[in-house]
């Protein structure tokens, strides 16, 4: 029986690579690369759940609609927690990329979380055969990130990678083209976030939105002490008069108040480099830990993960786009993929929660 993706379909569609994250969803069309590249939020109204916006247009509601309409961010700690929001969306996505065009139905690679459970992978890959492709193979998400940094998965070297995510990190060793040590646990760039959003109500009585804490995050978090120090300002409603309220806090407040998250991610790669084999090992300590991810950019995190795992860091080219350049790689050259495609489905797993 003929591949999926070697059907006669398959030449006249435009095959997709499809990173599904918590905070955003990228797409990669075969031949064309990254096309895609906005927030994973659908905008429904709220009587008939009909679509009303998706992406960017609807993040912008986030927090501002009316009563008839709600602002849905459909995919929480890297998992599915709404299927029909997540089907609309990914619809939204294949119409957009072949608008104008006469292809078939697309073969999808699509990212998950390594630590997900079959009902969840199985989720991903129906959301996706729903939304109009006619194949869909998920892959996990450590792997595809690898294949993005360009590191070497399929040959006899040990490599690791530490996708931070909105929803989930996820760390993992890779040798031969499978994943030899894996962890995922759900503490990533929206636990930051959350840990802005707590310190602002604990210390200063503030009440701020999401997008302002990730505001804060990305102008001064910080996860080791900077060369000069950061402040930002904070806006929200005093929750003691409700009134409009700023208060300035600087980049040290910041670093202290996202302490804990940051701890936990440094402290499952630290687990996570116990139970390689030595002789993985011994190859990470020559090539280095390459983080990946949104969280990847947070200052200062390479350096302090450095000291604390004493291995070399480097944050990955673009590290945004990791995952979604993985599965676009393995759109563009199948063959070369295919036993990555099969392995992971079978790769150690560990989750850590």
């Amino acid at each position: 029986m003929a591949r999926p993706w070697n059907s006669i379909l398959g030449l006249f569609s435009r095959d997709l690579g499809i990173d599904l994250g918590t905070a955003n969803t990228l797409v990669h069309v075969r031949g064309k690369g990254v096309v895609i590249s906005e927030p994973s939020v659908v905008a429904i109204d709220r009587k008939t759940r009909a679509r009303i916006a998706v992406g960017a247009e609807a993040k912008a509601m986030v927090g501002k609609t009316p009563g008839n309409i709600i602002a849905i961010r459909p995919m929480k700690d890297g998992v599915i927690a709404d299927f029909d929001i997540v089907e609309m969306m990914l619809k939204y996505f294949i119409e957009k990329v072949n608008r104008g065009m006469l292809n078939g139905a697309p073969m999808v690679v699509v990212g998950i979380p390594s630590g997900v459970t079959e009902v969840e992978k199985r989720a991903a890959h129906d959301a996706a055969i729903n939304a109009g492709a006619r194949a869909a193979f998920p892959i996990e998400e450590p792997m595809a990130a690898a294949i993005g940094a360009g590191l070497p998965v399929t040959e006899s070297v040990g490599s690791m990678v530490v996708d931070i995510g909105g929803g989930t990190t996820e760390v993992a060793v890779i040798s031969l083209g499978g994943i030899v040590v894996n962890h995922s646990i759900r503490t990533a760039g929206d636990e930051i976030d959350e840990a802005v959003m707590q310190y602002a109500r604990r210390e200063h009585n503030l009440l701020i939105g999401e997008r302002m804490a990730e505001a804060a995050k990305i102008a001064a978090g910080s996860a080791s002490p900077l060369e000069e120090e950061l402040r930002v300002v904070l806006r929200g409603r005093d929750l003691l008069t409700g009134l409009p309220k700023s208060v300035e806090v600087s980049s040290v407040e910041l670093r202290e108040a996202i302490a804990g998250p940051v701890n936990s991610i440094i402290e499952v790669v630290k687990m996570s480099l116990e139970e390689t084999p030595p002789e993985l090992v011994a190859d990470i300590m020559e090539n280095g830990i390459t983080l990946a991810g949104g969280g990847a950019l947070l200052k200062g995190l390479d350096r302090r993960l450095a000291a604390e795992s004493r291995m070399p860091v480097h944050i990955a080219d673009d590290p945004l786009s990791c995952v979604v350049r993985g599965t676009g790689r393995i759109v563009e050259n199948l063959g070369e993929y295919e036993k990555i495609l099969r392995a992971t489905s079978q790769s150690r797993r560990i989750r850590t929660n």
